[in-house]
């Protein structure tokens, strides 16, 4: 599969899914990962090793974390080098009042978005797919794509 770097075809095509559950942000000093616990995502910092995991992980693992957040996928292989995806998701999210946290893999990228809004954040990326695709007339043109 080509990785896609058009914005607007990767707007139009980012198929948000929301995935289960609840994850967390948490830190370990040390950078190791404890026993029992599978993170979707790990980060070196210098402060220490931020785990993004499932909330019933963290807590089983007595880890301290002060943010919970849905974790939505966008479905489009994006090109790592894309420009504007993420500007323009965030800027919609944000017109929202919603706040994002993003981590980009090789295929996908990743949201995390507070938890009890997480199915109000893919209302509104399914919405700005909508009206970034082909057939945008009707809904007028996103303003970054016209």
């Amino acid at each position: 599969m080509n990785a896609e770097s058009d914005l607007r075809t990767l707007l139009s095509g980012m198929r948000p899914e929301l995935n289960e559950g609840v994850y967390v942000f948490c830190t370990v000093p040390g950078g190791t990962v404890p026993a029992g616990t599978a993170p979707v995502a790990t980060i070196l910092e210098p402060e220490g090793l931020t785990l993004v995991l499932r909330q019933e992980d963290a807590d089983a693992a007595g880890l301290a974390y002060d943010y919970t957040a849905g974790w939505i996928t966008l479905r489009i292989h994006s090109a790592l080098d894309a420009v504007g995806l993420t500007a323009a998701f965030a800027t919609e999210l944000g017109a929202h009042g919603l706040s994002c946290n993003v981590i980009a893999g090789h295929h996908h990228d990743h949201l995390f978005v507070a938890a009890d809004r997480a199915a109000e954040a893919v209302a509104v990326l399914e919405d700005l797919a909508a009206r970034s695709g082909p057939d945008r007339s009707a809904r007028g043109p996103h303003p970054d794509l016209s």
